[in-house]
């Protein structure tokens, strides 16, 4: 009986995993309603008190990310190559292969330095280049090859484009959003819990679906009395720190004990 209830836990999972890569689940009743661009001024000084109006606060931030660049892309009066430069050096920071690396390190050379430097517009220091030239030229693609121009990038963004950004919509429409999770509700009810994918120190963790989206997450269930016993509260809440700082698709809950 034991082996039966295992296979259908199974069956269930990868059947909600398959889901979650087309369509929402079934039970999405309501759609997310933003509240009202007016909170845009009482969100801004909230924001403020807290020392997050800043670049590196939201360009940090997932929802941060896309609507700066959307503004870059779409709203700005002029345009902002760094932008498209700096996710390329992301995308060449995430590949595995060095075949891979070698190809998009030379497309990224041509289109962004080399271009720049016959144009006599590279607007960036010379130890960066002569730091992707020497592996160039020695036909190494270390993972941190454009690793030099992160920061120049940022400098660049951090001025105009985004001092521009705080005066849009885009903003706005930001403030909107940090509105709604800050009053965001969560329960178990929003999600359909699945089988045990895995084990810690003081809890499971459990697959589980988003009801109104469909995505598929990991929750975390602490138990309370192995974490008393253990003597593990800082540890956990630790746990739970460092996973909010990362960017991934953990859903972490305290609020189910056994």
């Amino acid at each position: 009986m034991a082996d039966l209830e295992a296979v259908l836990a199974d069956v269930s999972y990868l059947m909600a995993m398959e889901k979650s890569k087309c369509t929402p689940a079934a039970r999405a009743s309501k759609k997310i309603v933003l509240p009202d661009p007016s909170v845009r001024s009482v969100m801004h000084k909230y924001l403020e008190k807290k020392n997050e109006v800043n670049f590196d606060k939201i360009f940090n931030q997932v929802i941060g990310y896309i609507l700066f660049k959307d503004f870059c892309e779409n709203c700005c009066d002029e345009p902002v190559p760094q932008l498209k430069f700096y996710e390329e050096i992301k995308n060449y920071e995430k590949l595995e292969c060095s075949e891979e690396r070698r190809k998009l390190a030379r497309d990224i050379y041509d289109n962004f330095i080399m271009k720049e430097l016959l144009a006599h517009a590279h607007d960036y220091p010379k130890h960066a280049v002569a730091h992707v030239q020497k592996y160039l030229l020695k036909n190494e693609v270390p993972v941190n090859l454009f690793e030099p121009y992160i920061q120049e990038i940022f400098n660049h963004l951090r001025n105009e484009p985004f001092k521009k950004f705080l005066e849009s919509e885009k903003y706005t429409r930001y403030c909107q959003w940090k509105n709604l999770e800050l009053n965001i509700n969560l329960t178990m009810n929003d999600f359909s819990v699945h089988r045990i994918i895995g084990r810690g120190g003081f809890g499971e963790v459990y697959g589980c679906r988003k009801a109104d989206t469909g995505k598929m997450y990991a929750m975390k269930c602490l138990d309370k009395k192995r974490i008393k016993m253990k003597q593990g509260e800082t540890l956990a809440l630790n746990e739970r720190i460092m996973l909010s700082l990362v960017s991934t698709g953990v859903s972490v809950s305290f609020s189910k004990y056994r």
